[in-house]
């Protein structure tokens, strides 16, 4: 899921929705400049004039300049799995990953244009395209990774949406010496329900994103995602001849 939004997440103090800002502004100038003169043309500097910030600002944004390119969704990602363990737990998991993605995509047919100039950008780039590759797949894992924790009983209850939620225990640092498990063995980890509604839900999205894009005029773009998802949990019945 790698969209490209700066209200994606309305939620947050002024601080946050100031940081989410100004990363979107740094994606959009990115890629509006990479799709007039080409990525390989383009420099930090140029990105961070733009964007209206300073080239310091863009390294606390980024490491590297592809990365302006590539890691467009990190946060989108992240806002999902949140919404999806926070999803009232009488709703099946399909459901409640329906409704952790509606929020997300509330901006799509604002962001149209965007997401056409990004996939011209990384069709005329194949190392971005190979890199966005592995980064919709280290999404795709960290989505079933949630939906995992969720089955296991690891979302809230009824009980705990209706409570204030509790603040964030500190993070303990893992055990000098412990490798973290790779991506492939993360994978590997996971049952198989978990990986395939994750990839559903993935293909789901690009599938009603590239759909409505040929077919703007006909119907909005969140009545093309419901019927998507609509299908899915209906089993995906054949159409009526």
């Amino acid at each position: 899921m790698q969209l490209m939004s700066e209200g994606s997440a309305a939620g947050g103090g002024l601080r946050e929705r100031k940081k989410r800002a100004t990363r979107a502004a740094l994606t959009e100038a990115a890629v509006r400049l990479a799709a007039e003169h080409g990525a390989e043309k383009v420099t930090v500097e140029a990105i961070s004039a733009a964007a209206g910030v300073s080239v310091r600002t863009f390294f606390n944004y980024f490491d590297t300049r592809d990365d302006v390119f590539v890691l467009t969704g990190a946060e989108t990602g992240a806002n999902v799995r949140k919404a999806l363990l926070a999803a009232p737990a009488g709703l099946t998991p399909l459901q409640a990953l329906h409704e952790a993605m509606v929020s997300e995509l509330a901006e799509a047919e604002q962001q149209h244009e965007l997401w056409r100039l990004h996939g011209k950008v990384l069709r005329e780039a194949p190392h971005l395209l190979v890199r966005v590759l592995g980064a919709h797949m280290a999404d795709e894992t960290e989505l079933a990774e949630a939906v995992a924790e969720r089955l296991s009983g690891g979302g809230r209850t009824t009980a705990d949406a209706e409570a204030p939620e509790a603040p964030e225990a500190p993070e303990v640092p893992e055990a000098p010496g412990a490798p973290a498990a790779s991506a492939e063995e993360r994978r590997n980890a996971l049952e198989l329900y978990p990986r395939l509604l994750a990839a559903v839900a993935v293909t789901a999205v690009r599938v009603s994103v590239d759909h409505w894009c040929a077919r703007q005029e006909e119907r909005a773009f969140n009545e093309v995602f419901r019927e998507v998802f609509g299908l899915l949990a209906a089993g995906l019945p054949a159409p009526p001849a």
